[in-house]
């Protein structure tokens, strides 16, 4: 069959509509994205107990460490009094009686290490009666495999409340995994310990796991929302994302309890869960998340509570008539200062201290989370309360609204009801945000799901995923997919942005699933829905093409196209030319999901000149419900096939290059 792409120009695609959404679900930042290797660093973390309206917190400081070794003469205790900031106020004593004893880590599930790599150690101390050195080793199979000591600091005067700042670097003797973390000290007394800190020294930008931003780089975001998400509401209002929390040292910022500790308490687990000390350290907070974006190219943007705590989870609210919800309101005003202020204003002032006295230029916000209007939350009147107070401010910065949890009930409907209220208003909100977690089948089914949208709106498909009956990230899942993101592309002039969610999953730490990249201590893979998000980024045209007709013959045999120009119209920058592999010329880019049950062959023309492939890029395999895993991380993947062979197999996701013959 051949397709003839000679039709008008249908919609300009935005060059960044291909984004990431991260939340800290699934060990997604700590034990994740952020680097650090020790659990609960600063002895402070919580317990948390459970359930919607009725949470609270049991204060377990010492989680993740013990006495080392096991049986030694020594006692460990979790102690306040003089800490080393008062935002963090508890700290570890160490009460040794015998030589070589000390504290040990947990570290998720062990330490691992890379023979001849490199690891930056941080750690506090005040020496209250101890003298020689403190050791720090990794021992795993009962072997230490790396261990570096540094002497302690004696006493400062008489006064023992002096807390001495020590880093070293250690370098494994061989590669191990599951090995244990330990401190001690190289002979008996006792001493004080805070903010025990251990990152690869590869780790990028200092923060970053590197096999982790690797795989978000491949994808070439063009923006990142972060960091939520339910994170950004709470179970309550004090356990919320409050980013001002975390624009300061990291030794300074004060721990949080995570949201998804709780996810799935009920009577049966006594509202007491699995996960019930997933904390959150905020080591990745609003300023390393604008770092992120900064590596990565990609637009920033953060999303911001309007005093609701999470829908779904609470019933807690500031009114929006109370001094309370003012300072939500600031604290809009105050992000954008942060982010683009000066670096002599308030808040560009703290960025500058944090390091980056140039402003991060941001220009999109995310004014609530699946928030909706009920009888009793006005979700609608704060939003409006949020865009007066921004754009007086600063007319320029574009904002995100809420459609609420899902498309498909009449939260959705009262929602776009409101927006379109104002569409008088182009500046009123920029994209509307959409939430789809469906089966496979209803991606198929909703291919032209914005076909017939109002040409005025503006929408970002926030949150999305194929959810097999496995909940698993299978072939057929990502194929149904890409078949919706041809849809989404055919309708970029109302679809800004998209990005799959959730992004990050640990292996044996997870709490919600499908997610785009799965990882453990030592490695991590992409799912074959992380290499659809891939092929569609790097394969972003400028122009969408017009081949209505063709198209929907197509559909109806379950083939699913779409077409755009690249190069032969107003072209791609430098930079996102050579991102495309345009160096070679090509103009036209064709994504095609074959699901018809048979190959089929294509041919494609540019009105009667022949249009001959440049380069052809397939996914596929042999089985719909095939996945990737840690120990068959490419059975699903991607490959450069011939691209002179004109058949588009079946079961497969198919992007080829094109250019007159």
């Amino acid at each position: 069959m051949n397709l003839n792409l000679n039709g008008a120009v249908k919609a300009e695609i935005n060059p960044r509509m291909t984004g990431l959404f991260f939340e800290d679900i699934n060990y997604g930042a700590d034990g994740g994205l952020y680097a650090e290797m020790i659990e609960n660093r600063s002895f402070e973390f919580a317990d948390a107990y459970g359930d919607r309206g009725d949470y609270y917190t049991v204060f377990d400081g010492g989680y993740g460490w013990s006495i080392y070794p096991e049986k030694a003469d020594a006692q460990m205790q979790i102690v306040s009094g003089s800490p080393l900031y008062a935002e963090n106020p508890h700290y570890l004593r160490l009460t040794s009686h015998q030589a070589g004893a000390g504290v040990t880590n947990k570290a998720y599930d062990g330490i691992t290490l890379r023979e001849g790599a490199e690891y930056r150690i941080r750690f506090y101390a005040r020496n209250i009666s101890a003298s020689g050195n403190f050791v720090l080793s990794v021992i795993g199979g009962g072997k230490t495999v790396a261990q570096v000591t540094v002497p302690i600091k004696a006493p400062r005067g008489t006064l023992p409340n002096f807390w001495e700042k020590y880093e070293v670097t250690m370098m494994a003797r061989k590669s191990v995994r599951h090995a244990k973390f330990v401190l001690s000290m190289s002979s008996d007394g006792v001493a004080e310990f805070d903010f025990v800190s251990m990152f690869p020294a590869d780790a990028v930008c200092g923060i970053f796991r590197r096999d982790l931003f690797e795989k978000l780089d491949a994808v070439h975001p063009g923006f990142i929302r972060f960091p939520g998400g339910c994170i950004i509401e709470g179970n309550t209002l004090a356990n919320r994302y409050d980013f001002k929390n975390t624009l300061t040292i990291p030794e300074r910022r004060k721990d949080n309890w995570n949201r998804w500790a709780v996810h799935e308490n009920s009577e049966k687990n006594n509202f007491h869960g699995k996960f019930s000390h997933y904390n959150q350290t905020y080591g990745m907070g609003y300023y390393e998340f604008f770092l992120l974006c900064e590596a990565l190219g990609a637009e920033p943007l953060p999303v911001l509570s309007v005093g609701l705590a999470c829908q779904y989870q609470s019933f807690e609210y500031v009114p929006q008539d109370s001094p309370e919800f003012a300072t939500f309101v600031q604290d809009a005003l105050d992000l954008i200062e942060f982010a683009n202020g000066p670096a002599d204003s308030v808040w560009g002032r703290v960025r500058a201290a944090l390091g980056h006295p140039a402003p991060f230029g941001l220009k999109m916000v995310g004014i609530g989370n699946e928030q909706w209007q009920t009888e009793t939350i006005d979700f609608f009147s704060r939003y409006e309360a949020f865009e007066k107070a921004i754009h007086e401010k600063d007319p320029e910065i574009r904002l995100i609204g809420s459609a609420g949890p899902v498309v498909t009930d009449e939260r959705y409907t009262k929602a776009w009801d409101f927006y379109d209220s104002h569409a008088d208003n182009p500046d009123f909100v920029y994209a509307v945000d959409e939430h789809y977690y469906m089966p496979p089948a209803w991606f198929l089914e909703n291919v032209n799901f914005y076909d017939n949208y109002p040409r005025t709106r503006r929408v970002f498909a926030g949150e999305y995923a194929a959810h097999p009956a496995s909940r698993k990230n299978t072939l057929e899942g990502a194929l149904c997919e890409a078949a919706f993101l041809t849809g989404v592309e055919r309708n970029a002039d109302v679809v800004r942005l998209s990005s799959y969610a959730p992004l990050f999953g640990r292996v044996d730490f997870w709490q919600w699933r499908p997610d785009l990249i799965w990882f453990d201590d030592e490695k991590s893979f992409g799912t074959p829905s992380w290499i659809v998000q891939k092929m569609f980024s790097n394969n972003t045209g400028a122009e969408e093409i017009e081949i209505e007709e063709q198209r929907k013959a197509l559909q109806d045999q379950k083939i699913y196209v779409c077409a755009a120009k690249t190069a032969s119209g107003r072209g791609d920058t430098p930079a996102e030319a050579d991102r495309a592999g345009q160096k070679d010329g090509a103009e036209y880019i064709v994504k095609i999901v074959n699901l018809s049950g048979a190959d089929q062959t294509f041919s494609f023309t540019d009105g009667d000149r022949n249009l001959v492939c440049v380069r052809k890029e397939v996914l596929t395999g042999d089985d719909p419900e095939a996945e990737n895993t840690i120990r068959d991380p490419e059975r699903v993947h991607e490959e450069a096939v011939d691209p002179a062979d004109p058949v588009i197999l079946d079961g497969s996701f198919t992007v080829l290059r094109l250019k007159k013959a």
